[in-house]
C-alpha cells in the first residue's frame, strides 16, 4: 500500500505502533527505495511538560533512532515526526498545535543535524491533524483536517487483512501494569507490611532465602493453575479485574516480597512458553498492580517478568512498555535493562529461553543452596551475550553488590532498592525522562509492506532547518 498524503500518514500512526499514542513524540524512519519511503524503526517518548526539556529530548530521540538503525545496518534517509496530545482545559486542538510548534522545529533541527531530514511533521489533537511542513499560508485549513472515524479507512482495512492490530490507547496498555489507586490499595499495603516483617529476615539468611523461594514458587504455581482454570474474558479491563478477584492480598504480598530475591525471580522467569506463559503473564501483571503505596518500587521484578514473558511469546509491544516501566521503577534494575536493550535491538529471545530451559532441567539442591545474592540478571542468559549479526550490542558486565536492609517507619524491614529513587514512583516513566526510546526492531519494520511516496522538495525543507 502506498501513502501519499498527510491524512494517510496521520491515519497510519496507530498501525505503525500497534496502539494509539497519547502525549507522545513519535519518530518514524524512512528508507528510500527508488523515491519510495519504506517505514523502518519507530521511536516514542512522552512530551515533557516543561519546554526547557524539549531540546535535549529532541536530540536524544533523533540520535537514538538513527544510531539504532545504523547498528542494524540501515541508516534512515528521512523521517516522519508526529506530536500527539489532547487539549487541556480551555484549549483547542489548534492551540495545542501552536504550543507544540517549537517542539516540532526542534525535532526537525535535531534530525537535520544528523543529515536525516524530516519530510513531514504532524500534530494530532482532538480528532484532527495539522502539518508543520506546509510551504505557506492557506495550504491547510486553520481548524485542521479531520482524522475520520477509527478503523474506517482503506489503510485500516488493509492492516486488518494483514493481521496488524491496534490494541487500544497507550494509557489502556499501561493501566494494566500500573499500581492500584483504588479503595483496595490500603488493604494491599497492609498485607505488604505484614509480609515484609515476616519474610525479609528470612530472605536475608541463606537457608531462609531458599525456603522462601520454594514456598513462593509453590504458591505462584498454585495461582497460575487457578488463573488457567477460569474462562477467558473479552477486553483488557474486564480480564484484569477478573484476575484481581482471583488473587488474595496476602498471596500477592508474599510473592511481591519473594520476587525481590534474584534467585526466586530467575526461577519464575522459566515460565515463559507453552501453556505456562499465559497464566504467568497474567500473574505478573496482577502483582505489578499490587505494588501500591511505598511498595511501588518493588514493581521492577514483576514488571520485568511480565516484559520477559511478553517478549518470549512474541508480543514486543507489551514487552517494551513493561520493561520501560520496570526501569521507571528502578533505573538500575539490570534484569530489566538487559532485556529492554535486547528487545529494542531485535535480538532473538530463543537464546535466553535455551539457557532457562537448561537451568530448569539441570537444577539440583546444591546449585540452589549456593545461588548468588547479587543483583546480576540471569548471567548465563545474558540477552546480549550472543552476537546476532553486525553491530549487536555488548551488555555491560553484571555488577555484584550485597543486598542491604532498610527499616521502615513501622519497624519492618524490606530488601533495599538497588538504585536511586525515582520521583513519582512506578508506572509509566516520567515524561521528562527521555529513556523510553522504543526503536522498533528491524524485523518489525520489514514486516510492514507499506510505502510512502516522497515528494521532491520534502527532504530539502527538513535539512534546511538546520541552518
Amino acid at each position: 500500500m502506498t501513502l501519499r498524503t498527510p491524512a494517510e500518514l496521520a491515519d497510519a500512526l496507530p498501525y505503525l505502533l500497534g496502539y494509539r499514542p497519547e502525549d507522545s513524540i513519535v519518530l518514524v524512519a524512512l528508507h528510500d527505495r527508488e523515491r519510495r519511503g519504506r517505514f523502518g524503526g519507530r521511536a516514542r517518548l512522552g512530551i515533557p511538560a516543561q519546554a526547557e526539556d524539549w531540546p535535549s529530548v529532541s536530540d536524544q530521540l533523533a540520535q537514538g533512532l538513527i544510531k539504532g538503525s545504523e547498528r542494524r545496518g540501515a541508516r534512515p534517509e528521512s523521517m516522519v515526526a508526529y506530536l500527539c496530545q489532547e487539549p487541556g482545559a480551555g484549549e483547542s486542538g489548534r492551540d495545542v498545535m501552536e504550543r507544540l510548534r517549537p517542539l516540532a522545529q526542534l525535532l526537525r533541527t535535531a534530525c537535520g543535524r544528523l543529515d536525516v531530514p524530516v519530510i513531514e511533521a504532524l500534530c494530532i489533537s482532538d480528532g484532527r491533524f495539522w502539518s508543520y511542513t506546509c510551504p505557506g499560508q492557506g495550504c491547510c485549513p486553520p481548524e485542521g483536517s479531520s482524522m475520520g472515524l477509527p478503523g474506517t479507512s482503506v489503510l485500516a482495512a488493509a492492516a486488518t487483512y494483514a493481521g496488524l492490530q491496534v490494541r487500544g490507547s497507550l494509557r489502556e496498555l499501561t493501566a494494566r501494569l500500573t499500581p492500584w489507586e483504588t479503595t483496595a490499595a490500603p488493604g494491599q499495603e497492609a498485607a505488604l507490611d505484614t509480609a515484609s516483617m515476616a519474610l525479609v529476615p528470612r530472605i536475608l539468611e541463606d537457608v531462609g532465602r531458599t525456603e522462601v523461594a520454594e514456598e513462593a514458587l509453590t504458591l505462584a504455581r498454585r495461582i497460575t493453575d487457578r488463573l488457567a482454570a477460569v474462562p477467558s474474558v473479552p477486553g483488557m479491563r474486564p480480564a484484569d479485574l477478573r484476575d484481581d478477584g482471583l488473587l488474595e492480598d496476602e498471596e500477592a504480598a508474599t510473592l511481591i516480597l519473594a520476587l525481590q530475591d534474584r534467585t526466586t525471580r530467575d526461577r519464575a522467569a522459566e515460565w515463559m512458553e507453552g501453556d505456562e506463559a499465559g497464566p504467568a503473564l497474567r500473574l505478573w501483571r496482577a502483582l505489578a498492580r499490587r505494588c501500591v503505596g511505598p511498595y511501588r518500587e518493588h514493581a521492577a521484578a514483576p514488571l520485568s517478568l511480565a516484559g520477559w514473558v511478553a517478549w518470549s511469546t512474541g508480543d514486543e509491544l507489551e514487552a517494551r512498555e513493561a520493561l520501560a516501566m520496570a526501569l521507571g521503577s528502578d533505573p538500575d534494575y539490570l534484569f530489566a535493562r538487559l532485556l529492554h536493550q535486547a528487545c529494542n535491538e531485535g535480538l532473538d529471545p530463543e537464546s535466553i529461553r535455551r539457557c532457562l530451559r537448561a537451568e530448569r532441567t539441570g537444577r539440583g539442591p546444591a546449585q540452589e543452596q549456593g545461588a548468588s545474592d547479587s543483583d546480576a540478571s540471569l548471567p548465563s542468559a545474558d540477552p546480549t551475550a550472543k552476537s546476532h549479526g553486525p553491530g549487536a550490542p555488548t551488555a555491560p558486565p553484571a555488577s555484584r553488590r550485597r543486598r542491604r536492609t532498610r527499616t521502615r517507619v513501622n519497624g519492618g524491614a524490606r530488601p533495599a532498592r538497588r538504585g536511586p529513587a525515582v520521583a513519582g514512583g512506578q508506572g509509566s516513566r516520567p515524561i521528562s525522562e527521555p529513556s523510553r526510546v522504543g526503536d522498533r526492531p528491524g524485523r518489525d519494520g520489514e514486516r510492514e509492506d507499506v510505502h510512502l511516496h516522497v515528494s521532491g522538495d520534502g527532504g530539502g525543507r527538513g535539512a534546511e532547518e538546520d541552518g
